[in-house]
């Protein structure tokens, strides 16, 4: 067992209080009890001296669990030599820490192995969802510079889908302008009044048209270019006709001579043409309901002006003549044969009575005029021309006089009703009589009242009343 030697200092090792005591060496170098070595004693806590020690000696304190007080030896684990020697460890406890031994580095594998496989999933982090973008138009080439070194322009892509739409817009919308214009342009007058005992609504469209002697707006030159005669009086009717439109069939269209001899309410028996100059349109439209029982719809009035502007917008219409006619009151001398007729002559034509049957022919004059201005007017050479519609919609607007309800439409329907097959005939006539009111035309009662009921009923004329 190893000899405690002197410490250098001058100081002998005590027990440190509450620390933990030197251990004794057990068998086999098996650690002891433990003590703690202190130079100086502490104030409290038991001390036991060493037995042989100088009075200044190390003192030793006992934990609890320490050898109990009056053991006979205790080695310290520490040896302090006064002389300076070396102060050797005896003691495992006293061995100094080694030196930490170099770890190996740890084996990187060449760059051509492939590294352990990890045994772990990878961090997974998320990724934005994009759509996927429509694939580019590829831009043409470049075109090569012109000769002069100029680079050209690029040439515009032509729509022409577009411009067919545009174009077709701007149609729609002009003739939208023009049909208002035109039903603008039109004079209306209260002619179709209600009354008592008015014939109830009969099916089909009937209108009435009236061709006056009006010369409002002519001047002196103009009166005289077309023969009027100056001014006689009371504006009078020089044609006065019915035209039935039925909901199926041929339309038919009936003269009513002016010199018939009706009733007239208010008036007595007159000739027909007597209730416009009594009453004006209103007063005629009501002697001609009351006389044939069939209800007016619509009504449209033109004077001399109007009749011969239409005729001109039109650039004349053809007929065709059996035998010359010669009227120099009308201002009239035609040959026979066909030929165009211009607005004065045609005006003359349906005025005249310069012929053997008078009254009768003049009729008859009328329905031809009336056809071929209708065939004149829906021939495809005026539709698909727009000055020529356009000169004669406005020549018509301007000269007719109609009923407040009528409009141009119902005009354009009128002529597209009779553009194609028409009967035409006149009332059937029983003869001429002399009466206090002058010579006047007489009807054949009974077959006048079956002729007009058949356009009442919406049904055709029987061929065996049919005249003219």
């Amino acid at each position: 067992m190893n000899q405690p030697h002197a410490n250098p200092h001058g100081a002998y090792p005590h027990v440190e209080p509450g620390g933990p005591p030197p251990r004794r060496p057990g068998p086999h170098g098996a650690p002891g009890d433990a003590a703690t070595v202190r130079h100086n004693p502490p104030a409290d806590g038991p001390t036991r001296r060493i037995p042989g020690a100088p009075t200044d000696a190390a003192t030793v304190r006992h934990t609890p669990g320490g050898p109990p007080p009056g053991a006979s030896h205790v080695e310290p684990t520490a040896v302090i030599h006064r002389d300076g020697r070396g102060n050797e460890p005896l003691a495992y406890s006293q061995m100094p820490p080694a030196a930490p031994k170099p770890q190996p580095r740890p084996h990187t594998p060449p760059p051509t192995q492939r590294p352990a496989q990890q045994r772990h999933a990878p961090t997974q982090r998320p990724v934005p969802h994009h759509d996927p973008l429509p694939p580019r138009r590829r831009t043409p080439p470049p075109a090569p510079p012109a000769a002069n070194g100029r680079q050209p322009r690029p040439r515009r892509r032509r729509r022409p889908l577009r411009w067919v739409s545009f174009t077709g817009i701007l149609l729609i919308v002009a003739l939208i302008a023009g049909v208002m214009y035109l039903d603008n342009s039109l004079t209306r007058i209260d002619a179709l009044a209600n009354y008592p005992d008015r014939p109830a609504d009969t099916p089909g469209t009937n209108w009435l048209l009236v061709g006056s002697d009006g010369r409002a707006g002519l001047t002196a030159d103009q009166e005289k270019e077309l023969a009027t005669g100056g001014d006689v009086g009371p504006e009078r009717t020089d044609t006065i006709m019915l035209v039935h439109i039925p909901g199926s069939g041929p339309t038919t269209m009936v003269s009513l001579p002016r010199d018939s001899y009706v009733p007239i309410p208010g008036h007595g028996k007159d000739k027909l043409n007597a209730a416009f100059a009594f009453g004006g349109a209103p007063l005629l439209t009501q002697t001609v309901e009351q006389a044939t029982g069939i209800r007016i719809d619509h009504y449209a009035q033109i004077g001399f002006g109007g009749f011969a502007s239409v005729v001109d917008a039109l650039g004349g219409i053809d007929v065709c003549l059996d035998e010359p006619i010669s009227d120099p009151l009308a201002g009239l001398d035609l040959p026979a044969g066909c030929q165009k007729l211009s607005g004065p002559d045609a005006l003359g034509f349906v005025r005249t009575r310069a012929t053997p049957l008078a009254d009768v022919d003049r009729m008859k004059h009328q329905r031809m005029f009336m056809a071929a201005l209708l065939k004149k007017a829906t021939s495809i050479g005026t539709i698909v021309n727009p000055f020529a519609l356009w000169s004669m919609s406005t020549g018509v607007a301007k000269s007719l006089k109609v009923d407040e309800g009528d409009h141009i439409w119902n005009l354009g329907a009128l002529g597209w009703a009779m553009r194609g097959e028409t009967v035409t005939t006149t009332v059937p006539i029983g003869g001429f009589s002399d009466t206090d009111v002058g010579n006047v035309l007489v009807w054949d009662k009974a077959k006048a009242s079956s002729f007009f009921d058949a356009l009442a009923n919406d049904q055709q004329i029987p061929a065996d009343l049919r005249t003219g």
